[in-house]
């Protein structure tokens, strides 16, 4: 005889995800812990419930539990989750005054990009005085394969971590000059880990130029990207050397300050 395991509905997927996001919350303002009874009513969940979902939270490393006090408390994932959010709110105000003077020495759009679902997100970004300019707002997406935040960051991935992103989100096509082959994406990652910064030229958005370099935490890896952005009309051939020069130096003195290691190092 099958025994059939008992389909759940997304329904109730949100439900337990809720419910677990409550007791997150209700022992982050518990330094000392709470017992499970306690913990329980505080949430309003049946102690089977807040068990289950506890155990699950407690496999995550989202909550532990002391048995010496006999009590749940906030575990180190939801400590490294925080700590996380911590660094790229304090990036941004890091890296802003950096950001404001690479715009004042370059005349163009600075931005600082992270990267999360295979997307580069823009995260603050200093406007250029000039009539026509480049304009992302906070917030806005660009693909890491066609955008120069975002290949700034895909240089300094693992292989293994390349090959996952490539995969599971492709390489659309942008522009005519958009890199659409793992082959020739490979070849100008070489080439900005080379020099040190990444062009954009035209392969997300025809008529914008882009350069942008790295930030990198204490492991080397890409925390996120600082990219300078304006139009085909002012960022010229003869001008790209210079103002890569400038991105890495901002890029460089912001990985210094949230206690990252440079490239040098």
């Amino acid at each position: 005889m099958q025994i059939k395991t008992p389909k759940t509905s997304p329904g109730s997927h949100v439900k337990s995800l809720t419910r677990a996001l409550s007791i997150l919350d209700v022992l982050a303002q518990n330094n000392e812990g709470l017992t499970l009874t306690t913990l329980a009513r505080a949430v309003e969940l049946p102690l089977s419930t807040t068990h289950r979902l506890l155990t699950t939270l407690q496999q995550r490393r989202f909550a532990r539990f002391d048995p010496v006090t006999m009590s749940w408390q906030i575990g180190l994932q939801a400590f490294i989750v925080g700590n996380a959010f911590a660094r790229a709110r304090d990036m941004v105000l890091i890296a802003r005054p950096l950001m404001r003077r690479l715009m004042e020495q370059s005349g163009e759009t600075v931005s600082l990009y992270v990267m999360t679902d295979g997307e580069a997100i823009c995260m603050a970004q200093v406007e250029s005085r000039e009539m026509m300019r480049a304009a992302s707002r906070p917030g806005g997406r660009a693909n890491l394969h066609s955008s120069a935040a975002g290949k700034a960051m895909l240089a300094h991935l693992p292989e293994a971590e390349l090959v996952r992103i490539v995969r599971s989100h492709g390489l659309p096509r942008m522009t005519e000059r958009t890199l659409v082959t793992a082959k020739a994406l490979r070849a100008n990652l070489q080439a900005i880990r080379a020099r040190g910064f990444a062009i954009d030229d035209e392969e997300h958005t025809i008529g914008l130029r882009c350069v942008a370099a790295a930030i990198l935490d204490e492991h080397g890896a890409p925390l996120a990207s600082i990219s300078l952005s304006g139009p085909t009309a002012r960022i010229l051939d003869a001008r790209i050397g210079a103002l890569g020069t400038r991105v890495i130096e901002a890029a460089r003195s912001t990985t210094i300050a949230v206690g990252g290691r440079t490239a040098r190092q």
